[in-house]
């Protein structure tokens, strides 16, 4: 037995903890990002994207060198590209001050994406680690280990509700401060793999062949799996990417709670996720989670009370917490050959759609629905807001979406809600002027909010703030869709398995009794997030 498997389980757990802080303080600054920098929610989206993109390339490719290389030196690595992403990240102020918006957008980006890359070694060691840790309780410990992914949501997100966004419960702080607090863990984890040995990784168990794994992907039903897994990561990762914010826009105040309130509950379930997948069919279970997450989302984007919304995010907290592991269990229980291999392409797969679709399809429906709304109600406000250059996503049209920075100006307002236009403009350039410094952008943002937005402050005002609000409601609705076709996916494998007699498991050797349980299935795994 490893003697030091707590300390190691330890710091694989606090490795989801540094992924979950650094993902939930993201999300609780993009309103400072795009008041700061002046980005619209598409940019917005593609800087999420890169957090999550890079996680993706990672876990399709990690999994086939650990048993060469070992645990200990990949995780050496994850911890150097962590702290490296913080010192790009927070660099992203002097950054916009030397160089401006577009240097400042592939500051953010390229940080996100080596966070993403260190999220994404350490996720390729820690399940077969903690398996090897504890082989005889693998789906026990397993389900724990990534409990801390919640765990670290709701941290984070408490740390950006009380020190971020336009009314923290505690103090405005600069983003960079909530944002560093993920090298505590960080830190924690690269002092354990430092000082402590690994024990060596298991090898297949039952030594099926690089060419067996590779046949797993010529099945319809894996490759319709890996179709939905898509779907899960853009449902789920890139709904909580923008989920906060957007939340925040309808309920003022309440937008970082309500993420750690949904937090909480997959923190809670996932401890109980073992159990219930083994009493309730796995594909039943995600028919029922994907429903639950439609009729979430919709809620939340129709929701027009306090109340309403608090029910809302709970169906949509419920219904996220099951689908990306029991994914993986369906995966690992059905296609015990593909090993390794099937799983990382399941992941791989999730997070890529999560970076490359989901952040950035929600932002630029977030802008779709608000420009329209502002163009076709105010069109000469809608061309003082919008920003200069339009902007597609994949075959859909391209949009001028409205400035963040700019609305920021003209929707400012004191601690009492009281508006209070340019305010906050006029604070940062006499801060900048009694420093002796020259920020260009701020200059020009402030020349054109006297010259050309001022005098019609109190005419663009409330179309301005309507049209933001209206753009992540609609997106939320357009989102729900996404799970409702998985809904109809999950029913069409229901029936599936129903003709071929019901869900059953696979085993590599069903003759031999010792094969038989979660030790050719890997166990059920949590998700891969980033």
């Amino acid at each position: 037995m490893q003697e030091n498997r707590f300390q190691l389980f330890l710091a694989s757990f606090f490795t989801l903890i540094a992924a979950g802080v650094g993902f939930a303080v993201r999300g609780g600054i993009l309103g400072d990002w795009s008041a700061q920098f002046g980005f619209t929610q598409f940019e917005l989206g593609g800087i999420t994207g890169g957090g999550l993109v890079g996680f993706g390339v990672v876990i399709l490719g990690a999994s086939a060198f650990i048993d060469r290389i070992g645990y200990k030196p990949i995780l050496l690595l994850a911890f150097v590209l962590h702290v490296l992403s913080a010192v790009i990240t927070l660099s992203a102020t002097p950054v916009y001050a030397a160089a401006g918006k577009d240097a400042t957008y592939w500051c953010l980006y390229l940080g996100m994406f080596m966070f993403a890359v260190g999220n994404g070694l350490c996720e390729a060691v820690i399940n077969p680690l903690v398996a090897d840790l504890y082989p005889k309780q693998k789906t026990h410990y397993l389900n724990i280990l990534h409990a801390g992914w919640p765990g670290g949501l709701i941290i984070g997100g408490l740390l950006a509700a009380c020190f971020t966004g336009n009314t923290p419960f505690v103090t405005k702080l600069r983003w960079e401060l909530p944002m560093a607090f993920f090298l505590l863990p960080t830190l924690y984890y690269g002092f354990v793999v430092l000082k402590e040995s690994f024990p060596q990784s298991e090898a297949s168990a039952a030594g099926v062949s690089v060419g067996e794994q590779i046949a797993q992907f010529a099945s319809p039903i894996l490759i319709f799996l890996l179709v939905l897994h898509a779907c899960v990561g853009y449902v789920e990762l890139g709904t909580d990417s923008w989920i906060s914010n957007i939340t925040d826009n309808i309920l003022s105040g309440q937008g970082l709670i309500l993420f750690v309130y949904a937090s909480t509950i997959m923190f809670v379930l996932r401890f109980f996720a073992g159990p219930i997948v083994e009493k309730i069919n796995p594909i039943g279970l995600l028919l029922v989670s994907a429903c639950l997450g439609a009729v979430g989302l919709y809620l939340i984007g129709s929701g027009t009370s306090a109340w309403m919304i608090w029910v809302a995010v709970t169906i949509y907290g419920v219904g996220k917490t099951f689908l990306w592991p029991t994914m993986l269990g369906v995966v690992g229980e059905r296609f015990p050959k593909g090993g390794a291999m099937t799983m990382g392409a399941m992941g791989g797969i999730g997070m890529l759609s999560a970076g490359l679709l989901g952040g950035p399809g929600i932002g630029y429906t977030q802008d779709y629905y608000a420009s329209s709304d502002l163009k076709q109600k105010a069109p000469e406000t809608y061309e003082r807001y919008s920003v200069p250059e339009a902007k597609g996503f994949l075959f859909f049209p391209a949009i001028k979406g409205i400035d963040g920075q700019k609305r920021d100006v003209v929707l400012d307002s004191n601690s009492e809600g009281e508006p209070t236009p340019g305010a906050k403009l006029s604070a940062e350039l006499a801060k900048m002027e009694k420093a002796g410094e020259k920020i260009k952008p701020l200059i020009d943002l402030n020349a054109w909010w006297t010259e050309t937005a001022e005098p019609h402050w109190k005419d663009d005002r409330e179309p301005v703030g309507k049209a933001h609000g209206l753009g992540g409601r609609a997106a939320l609705k357009v989102t729900a869709l996404v799970p409702l076709a998985m809904a109809i996916g999950y029913l069409l494998l229901v029936l599936y398995f129903q003709s071929q007699g019901g869900y059953k498991q696979e085993h590599l050797s069903p003759d031999d009794p010792e094969h038989e349980g979660e030790k050719y299935t890997g166990g059920v795994e949590g998700p891969m997030e980033a």
